[in-house]
């Protein structure tokens, strides 16, 4: 089980990449979605583009680099996440893509990447 403490960071990690997507000019429509056993962080539009986004945060690179930690089976959770998440809103038709932003806190400041159409 998660202990607190990674609970909290995790919710900074994602209030922070939210804040990067809004002054990007991104909408947040959803945070924390849950679909069966699986979560999105972020559902967001861009522009006409309806955007599932993962956060990754690392304070080291012990284990690499944030998105390195996106498995193929993490990859398939997500996408069928996204799937529950148009089936019960209703969705048809409309472009989607899937964008990972990574917080890495290995140097002395945070850095944000964004990586669009991550998968």
């Amino acid at each position: 089980m998660e202990s607190r403490s990674n609970k909290d960071k995790g919710s900074a990690g994602e209030a922070l990449a939210a804040h990067y997507l809004e002054d990007l000019g991104f909408r947040i429509l959803e945070r924390n979605f849950r679909f069966g056993r699986g979560e999105i962080d972020l559902v967001a539009e861009d522009g006409r583009e309806l955007v599932f986004v993962e956060v990754k945060w690392r304070r080291t690179r012990s284990y690499g680099r944030p998105e390195d930690a996106i498995s193929p089976w993490k990859e398939r959770q997500l996408q069928m996440v996204a799937e529950g998440y148009l089936f019960r809103h209703g969705i048809e038709n409309r472009p989607c893509r899937f964008d990972v932003i990574a917080i890495d806190e290995s140097g002395d400041q945070p850095e944000i990447r964004h990586l669009r159409n991550a998968f």
